[in-house]
C-alpha cells in the first residue's frame, strides 16, 4: 500500500468521523432547545442594539407574554372587527 493510499484513507475516516460527530450533537442539542417564553402576564424586554461603524442605535421593546395581547399588535389600527 503506498502512502497516498494511506494517508487518504486515514482522511477519510477522520471525516467521517467529524461528520457522524456532528451530526450526532446537532441531535442531541435540538431536543433540548426550548424557544420562547411560557404564556402569562407581563412583558418580556428585548434590548437591540446595532453600531454600523460610524454610528449605532440602541431601542428596548416591550412584548408581552399574552398571545392575544401579542397578536392585537399586527392588526392595524383601523382594522374592522369581524362578525
Amino acid at each position: 500500500m503506498s502512502s497516498f493510499t494511506f494517508i487518504t484513507l486515514i482522511s477519510g475516516a477522520i471525516v467521517v468521523l467529524l461528520v457522524w460527530k456532528a451530526i450526532s450533537v446537532v441531535r442531541s442539542e435540538a431536543s433540548n432547545v426550548e424557544r420562547g417564553t411560557e404564556p402569562g402576564k407581563g412583558h418580556t424586554t428585548i434590548h437591540a442594539e446595532y453600531s454600523s461603524g460610524l454610528s449605532g442605535n440602541s431601542t428596548s421593546y416591550d412584548i408581552p407574554k399574552d398571545p392575544q395581547a401579542y397578536a392585537r399588535r399586527f392588526v392595524p389600527p383601523n382594522a374592522k372587527e369581524p362578525k
